[in-house]
C-alpha cells in the first residue's frame, strides 16, 4: 500500500507533530507491519505503519498528539489496525481524547483488548462528550466488551453510532446492550454482526419498547454459513424488517410492538411462525396505533394463527395493508380473516373500516368452498377495501372467478384486483364476464393477470385496453343534465278511496279486486297476507294499498284510513306534481253496518263535503295542477235501502247541489254509484269506471321519465331478490342503477359523477311523485313499500303513548328517549311476527323521516341535542278537535280566528293544526296559545 507513496520515518513524524507543520483530519495506525514509517494518503490523511520492533513509537505518538496543538484541532477521525492494546496505551488514548474534543470517530480493526483495557475504554466513553462514532471490527471484544460498552453508554450522551462487526457478544452482552438502549436516547445507529442471530431479539425489542428513533442492523453468520441479515429497522421510513428469528424471539418482539409508535411497516416474510406468536400479535393489532402495513408472507401460518390475526382486526383502527400470501391456512382461516371486513345485515356496521389492501393465496393455501363463499360475501358487502390480491391459487375454478367478477359489478370501492399466477383464470366465459364487469363498474383501475392462462394466451390485452378506456373522461357535451332523458306516458295510476270509518272502503276494495282477477286480467296482490283476523272482522285500521294490473297499466288503490286519529296523515298521501290519480268518495247510507238506521241526507252531505273540501284544499297547494281533481261518489249498503225511500231521492238531490257548488274546483263524475260493497257483480260498473278513468287520466297528466317505467319493474325484482325488503338505502339504489340501468350508469372514473347523481335523484323524485316510492333527498333511503310505511310505521307513530313511557312534558321529548320509545313500540314482541321495522330502518332514520314529513320538529335546529316536539301526542286535541278549555268567570282568553279566504270550498285540513301548533310551541314554555279554528 505504501510502495507508491513517499515513506518517511517516524522521527520525522514526531518532529512534524512538535512543530505543528501538519494539518490532518484523519490518522490511521497500522501495527505489526514489516517496515515502520508514515506517508500521507491525501492532503489531510496520514497513514502510520509501526513494525513489531518499534511499538514504543505508538505510545510516543499518542503522547505527542495529546497536548492541544493548533495544527491538530482539525483532527476528526482515528483508525487503529491490528493493535494489541496495553493499559498504558489506552490511558494515552484517553488523554488524547480528553484534550482534543474535535475527534468524532474511532475505528478499531482487528484489535485486541484485555479486560482491563476494555474497562479503561469504558471509563473514557463515560467522561467523553465529543465522540460521535465508535466501530469495532474483528476485535473480539465478546460479552465482556459488550457489557463494558453498555455500562459506558448508559452515561454517555454524545455517541450516536455504535458498530460491532465480526464478533460474538453473546446473549448476555445483547441483554446488557438492550438495557443500555432503554436508558440511552442519543444513539442513532446500532450495527451488530454476530455469529449468532439470537443477539437480535433483545436489541430490537428494547428499541421498539422504548420507541427509540435508532437505526438497527443485525447480521449473523452461524456455523460458518454465509452471512445474512437478521433484523433491520430504519426509522427514516419507519420500516421494521425481520429476516430470521426463532419463535420465542418473535413473541418478544411482538410484545414490544404493542405500544410502539415508531414502526409503520412490519415485514416478517420468510420467518416461520406459529399460532403462539399469532396469539401475541393479536394483542399488537388491538393496541398498536402506528402500524399501517403488515407483511406475513411465507410464514407458514395455519388456520389457528390466522384466526388470531382476524380477531385482532376486529378492534384495529389503523392498519391499512395486510399481506398473508404463501401461508398454509385453509378456507376456515380465510373465512375468519374476511369476517371483520364484511357485513352480515343491512344495519350492521363493518367491524374494520381501515384495511384497504389484503393479499393471500399460494400453492399451500387451500381456499375451498367456505373460503370462496367468504370472498364473495366480502366483495358484496365491503365498502372500504381498495386492493385485493389472490396470488398463485391452485384451488379455485374458472366458474369461481366468474362469480367473483360478477360480484364486483356492485362494488364501488375496489380499485385494484391482482390474480397473479391463478390457474383458474381462463376461458372465454370468464373473459366475457370481466369485460361486462368493466362495462358496469368504472371504478376498477387495475386488474393484474400476470402468469395466468388468460394472460399467457394473449387474451388479457382486451381487458387492459378496456381499463384504459375507463380512465378516460366522457366526451359527451355537458348540456342540460336532464334534457336528454326521454319522456313517456306514465303507466301507473292511483285511486284514492276517501270516506269516514265504517263506510265499507276495505270491503269495496276486495270486491273490485275479484273483478280484476278474472282469467283475462292477471291479479297482482302486494298486500301483506298476514292479517289479524279480529281486525279483519271489526274494521280496517290504518292505510291499505292494493295493486292490480290492467293490460299494461298498473292501478293501485289507496284506502285512506277513516279513523279521526289518521286525518293528519292524509295530507302526506295527497298526490302532487301532476301525478296520475283520481278520487272515489265513499259514504255509507247507514250510520253503522250493524243496524238499519239510515243516515239523513244532511249527514251524507256533510261527509261528502268534508272530503271535497279536503281534495280542493290540497289541490290548491299542489305545485303543479295540470287538471282538476277527478272525483266520483259511491254510496254503499244500497242493498239495505227501500227502493221507494224518500231519503235516497233527497240524498241524490243534495249530491247534485254539491256538484254545482264545486263546479270549477273538481271534475265531478255525473253518475253516483250505489253498490253493495260485498258483491263483485254490484261493483262491476264501478270497476269499469276505474279502468276507463285510469286510462283517461294517464293520457292527460304530464309525461314522466321513461326510466321510471323501467325502474318500477327493476325495483320489484330487487325486492324479490332481497327478501321483499320494504326500504333500500341510497347507496343500494345507486348500485342498482349502475348495474341494471345503463342511462344512469357512471361509465368512466373521470365521468361527471354529479351529473349522474342528479339524474338518479330526478328519477327517484319522479317515482316519489307517481306514488311508487317515498323519497326525500336529505334522508339517504327510499321506501319501496308505501303501504308498509304508512300502515305499520306512520300509523303507529300517530298512536304513540309517549306520556306513559317517558317524562315528556307538553309534547317535548329528547332524541334518545324518542328512539327508545320507537324501538319499544314498533318492534314486535313475538318472534317472527310484526312489521320488523328496525330490520329495515334505524331509529335515527325514522326520526329524520318524521321531521321531513313534519310529524316531528326540533325546538332548536342549530342544536344537535335539541328537544323534539311531536304535535300528535299533545294531550289536548288527540283524537278530537281543538277547542277552548273553558274555566271559571275569572278566566280571560285571547286567541286568533283563522279561516281560508274561500272557506266554502276549502278548509285548514287536520294536518295543518299540529304544524301550526309546532310553530307556536318553541316560542315559550310558559305561555300557551289556544287557537280557535273554524272549518
Amino acid at each position: 500500500m505504501a510502495s507508491n507513496q513517499k515513506l518517511r520515518d517516524l522521527e520525522w513524524l514526531l518532529q512534524a507533530f512538535e512543530t505543528e507543520s501538519l494539518n490532518l483530519h484523519n490518522i490511521s495506525f497500522y501495527l505489526s507491519q514489516p517496515v515502520s514509517g508514515c506517508y500521507q494518503e491525501t492532503e489531510n490523511s496520514m497513514a502510520i505503519n509501526i513494525s513489531s520492533d518499534c511499538l514504543e513509537y505508538f505510545s510516543l505518538i499518542l503522547i505527542v498528539l495529546g497536548p492541544a496543538k493548533t495544527s491538530l484541532l482539525s483532527l476528526r477521525n482515528l483508525e487503529f489496525h491490528c493493535v494489541e492494546w496495553e493499559l498504558e496505551q489506552v490511558q494515552n488514548l484517553g488523554e488524547l481524547l480528553d484534550s482534543n474534543l474535535n475527534i468524532k470517530q474511532l475505528v478499531f480493526m482487528r484489535n485486541r483488548f484485555s479486560e482491563d483495557c476494555l474497562s479503561e475504554f469504558s471509563d473514557i466513553l463515560k467522561r467523553n462528550g465529543a465522540i460521535k462514532e465508535v466501530m469495532f471490527c474483528e476485535s473480539h471484544i465478546g460479552t465482556v466488551g459488550a457489557i463494558f460498552l453498555a455500562s459506558a453508554l448508559k452515561v454517555n450522551e454524545s455517541l450516536e453510532e455504535l458498530q460491532i462487526w465480526e464478533d460474538s457478544i453473546g446473549s448476555r452482552g445483547a441483554e446488557e446492550l438492550s438495557k443500555m438502549i432503554e436508558a440511552n436516547s442519543m444513539l442513532k445507529l446500532l450495527t451488530i454482526f454476530d455469529s449468532s442471530s439470537i443477539t437480535a431479539t433483545p436489541l430490537i425489542s428494547a428499541v421498539l419498547a422504548r420507541n427509540r428513533g435508532m437505526e438497527v442492523h443485525v447480521w449473523s453468520g452461524e456455523s460458518g454459513d454465509k452471512s445474512s441479515k437478521v433484523v433491520e429497522f430504519t426509522p427514516q421510513n419507519t420500516t421494521l424488517r425481520i429476516y430470521k428469528i426463532d419463535v420465542s424471539g418473535a413473541c418478544r418482539v411482538a410484545c414490544a410492538l404493542g405500544m410502539n409508535s415508531t414502526v409503520s411497516s412490519f415485514d416478517m416474510t420468510g420467518v416461520r411462525l406459529k399460532s403462539r406468536w399469532a396469539k401475541e400479535f393479536r394483542w399488537v393489532l388491538e393496541q398498536n396505533r402506528s402500524l399501517k402495513e403488515v407483511t406475513l408472507s411465507k410464514t407458514c401460518l395455519k388456520d389457528k394463527g390466522i384466526v388470531y390475526v382476524a380477531a385482532g382486526l376486529f378492534k384495529n383502527r389503523h392498519l391499512e395493508r395486510l399481506h398473508l400470501d404463501g401461508n398454509w391456512f385453509s378456507g376456515v382461516g380465510l373465512e375468519h380473516l374476511l369476517c371483520p371486513l364484511s357485513r352480515f345485515s343491512a344495519l350492521q356496521c363493518q367491524a374494520n373500516i381501515t384495511v384497504r389492501s389484503v393479499t393471500f393465496g399460494g400453492s399451500r393455501t387451500k381456499i375451498g368452498r367456505s373460503g370462496f363463499a367468504a370472498i364473495l360475501h366480502m366483495l358484496t358487502t365491503n365498502e372500504t377495501l381498495t386492493r385485493l390480491a389472490i396470488v398463485d391459487d391452485q384451488s379455485m375454478r374458472p366458474d369461481d372467478f366468474f362469480r367473483i367478477f360478477k360480484s364486483l359489478e356492485k362494488n364501488a370501492s375496489l380499485r385494484c384486483l391482482s390474480l397473479q399466477g391463478c390457474k383458474g383464470v381462463r376461458g372465454e366465459r370468464l373473459l366475457q364476464a370481466i369485460m361486462e364487469t368493466l362495462q358496469i363498474n368504472p371504478w376498477i383501475e387495475d386488474i393484474d393477470l400476470a402468469r395466468t392462462p388468460l394472460h399467457n394466451t394473449g387474451k388479457a390485452d382486451a381487458i387492459y385496453h378496456r381499463l384504459g378506456q375507463n380512465g378516460k373522461p366522457e366526451t359527451e357535451p355537458e348540456n342540460d343534465l336532464l334534457k336528454d332523458m326521454p319522456l313517456t306516458e306514465p303507466k301507473c295510476c292511483r285511486v284514492f278511496f276517501c270516506g269516514q270509518e265504517y263506510a265499507g272502503k276495505a270491503t269495496l276494495c276486495n270486491s273490485i279486486s275479484q273483478n280484476f282477477s278474472s282469467p283475462k286480467l292477471p291479479y297482482i296482490e302486494q298486500v301483506r297476507t298476514l292479517v289479524n283476523p279480529v281486525e279483519q272482522a271489526v274494521r280496517t285500521v290504518g292505510m291499505k294499498i292494493k295493486t292490480f294490473k290492467d293490460e299494461d297499466t298498473k292501478i293501485s288503490i289507496w284506502n285512506l284510513a277513516g279513523q279521526h286519529e289518521f286525518y293528519s296523515l292524509h295530507d302526506l298521501m295527497f298526490p302532487g306534481h301532476g301525478s296520475a290519480s283520481f278520487f272515489l268518495i265513499i259514504s255509507s247510507l247507514f250510520r253503522k253496518p250493524s243496524n238499519r238506521e239510515p243516515k239523513t241526507p244532511m249527514e251524507i252531505e256533510e261527509d261528502l263535503q268534508y272530503w271535497l273540501r279536503f281534495i280542493v284544499s290540497n289541490s290548491k297547494r299542489a305545485v303543479q295542477q295540470c287538471m282538476l281533481p277527478n272525483v266520483a261518489v259511491v254510496l254503499t249498503h244500497y242493498d239495505k235501502v227501500n227502493q221507494t225511500s224518500q231519503n235516497l231521492e233527497a240524498t241524490v238531490n243534495s249530491i247534485q247541489k254539491l256538484r254545482d257548488k264545486f263546479n270549477g274546483y273538481v271534475d265531478f263524475y255525473p253518475t253516483v254509484f250505489t253498490v253493495d260493497a260485498r258483491s263483485s257483480a254490484s261493483v262491476s260498473k264501478l270497476t269499469h269506471h276505474i279502468r276507463k278513468t285510469s286510462k283517461t287520466v294517464l293520457q292527460r297528466v304530464p309525461r314522466v321519465y321513461q326510466l321510471c317505467n323501467d325502474l318500477i319493474q327493476i325495483l320489484s325484482d330487487w325486492r324479490s331478490e332481497n327478501y321483499n325488503k320494504p326500504a333500500m338505502k341510497w347507496k343500494e339504489f345507486a348500485e342498482l342503477c349502475q348495474v341494471k340501468v345503463p342511462p344512469l350508469r357512471i361509465r368512466s372514473r373521470r365521468d361527471n359523477k354529479e351529473k349522474i347523481e342528479t339524474r338518479r335523484r330526478a328519477v327517484a323524485t319522479c317515482l316519489h311523485h307517481i306514488g311508487e316510492v317515498i323519497y326525500f333527498d336529505e334522508l339517504g333511503f327510499l321506501i319501496l313499500d308505501c303501504e308498509w310505511f304508512c300502515g305499520e310505521v306512520l300509523s303507529q307513530l300517530i298512536k304513540l303513548e309517549v306520556r306513559r313511557q317517558s317524562s315528556a312534558e307538553s309534547g317535548f321529548i329528547s332524541r334518545k328517549e324518542l328512539e327508545k320509545i320507537l324501538r319499544a313500540s314498533l318492534q314486535s314482541q313475538i318472534p317472527g311476527m310484526g312489521s320488523k321495522v328496525f330490520e329495515n330502518l334505524e331509529a335515527n332514520d325514522l326520526i329524520k323521516m318524521m321531521m321531513k314529513l313534519e310529524l316531528c320538529y326540533e325546538q332548536d335546529p342549530s342544536d344537535p341535542n335539541s328537544l323534539l316536539l311531536i304535535p300528535s301526542i299533545l294531550e289536548e286535541g288527540r283524537g278530537k278537535p281543538q277547542k277552548w278549555q273553558l274555566g271559571g268567570a275569572d278566566c280571560l282568553y285571547a286567541g286568533r280566528h283563522l279561516q281560508c279566504d274561500d272557506s266554502s270550498h276549502m278548509f285548514l285540513t287536520p294536518g295543518f293544526f299540529p304544524r301550526l301548533q309546532a310553530r307556536f310551541f318553541p316560542l315559550s314554555f310558559t305561555c300557551r296559545f289556544m287557537l280557535l279554528f273554524r272549518t
